[in-house]
């Protein structure tokens, strides 16, 4: 509505649009069941097409299919122990490769001389494939547990690390000058200030990391390993049980999914400021 020339103030009061409505687009709430809504649709599609059979159930079971061998190999106890061995080797690998990619890039994004040496080291390093060094660390450590934890440990290592970095070095300006005017030590500013505020994408490093040490997990037992889910895809494969071979990615996507909602919990509750 165009403003009216005897009204100095604006637009009209009736046509004002209120703020809230005018935000709605960017607020993210939303009921909870509308989460899971195309997960079932999409399921309820692919059990349709199976059941009318435009989808060969030797080609691709359906997910009932899929459910009574994930009951079989359960009541077995071959889903269990796979499962265990590849948690157990994610958990370690996982652990040792943020831990030290926390503190290497804490140490880059504090120290001038460790950034100009170490951070041109770590970018030669980060894109050479860690499944190529395989073989190098079984000739280091052996062929057991610990060369599949190190290959895990060494992919989530460097996006922990440049995350770090990163949110140390851009940490706001006008943050630290605040502090620095209130009097702040500069323990209290690295404390209070930088890490906290380097927080949110420290946290998506890790969301990464953990993406990637779920490819390297399955791809290293695939290639040395008894046990594990990667193992249990490799067996079941090459004796074309198809659904016993989907039931060992659903767990894998089902890991990776708690994985992602663990560290969503953990960060609403570090970063309670950031919570919506």
């Amino acid at each position: 509505m165009p403003i009216s020339s005897d009204n100095p103030s604006g637009p009209d009061v009736r046509s004002r649009v209120p703020v809230r409505y005018r935000m709605h687009f960017v607020e993210r709430r939303a009921p909870a069941w509308q989460g899971p809504l195309g997960i079932v649709l999409l399921l309820a599609l692919w059990q349709g097409l199976a059941m009318a059979g435009v989808i060969p159930e030797a080609d691709l079971p359906s997910p009932l299919s899929i459910v009574q061998a994930g009951v079989a190999l359960a009541i077995s106890g071959d889903l269990w122990m796979n499962t265990a061995a590849s948690l157990g080797r994610i958990a370690a690998g996982y652990v040792l490769g943020a831990a030290t990619g926390m503190v290497l890039g804490l140490w880059l994004g504090f120290s001038r001389v460790a950034e100009r040496v170490g951070l041109p080291v770590a970018g030669a390093l980060y894109p050479i494939p860690k499944l190529a060094i395989i073989p190098l660390i079984i000739l280091w450590v052996g062929a057991g547990e610990a060369s599949k934890v190190l290959v895990i440990a060494a992919e989530v290592l460097f996006p922990v690390l440049f995350n770090t970095y990163a949110g140390v070095r851009n940490t706001d300006p006008a943050l630290l000058r605040a502090a620095v005017s209130f009097g702040a030590s500069r323990r209290t500013l690295v404390w209070r200030v930088i890490l906290p505020a380097s927080l949110p994408t420290v946290f998506a490093g890790l969301r990464i990391g953990a993406g990637l040490s779920l490819l390297v997990l399955v791809a290293a037992e695939m290639i040395g390993a008894q046990h594990g889910l990667g193992a249990m895809i490799l067996q079941y494969s090459s004796l074309m049980l198809t659904a016993n071979v989907l039931v060992g990615v659903v767990v894998l996507s089902a890991l990776g999914l708690l994985i992602s909602r663990g560290l969503a919990w953990l960060e609403r509750r570090l970063l309670p400021w950031q919570a919506r």
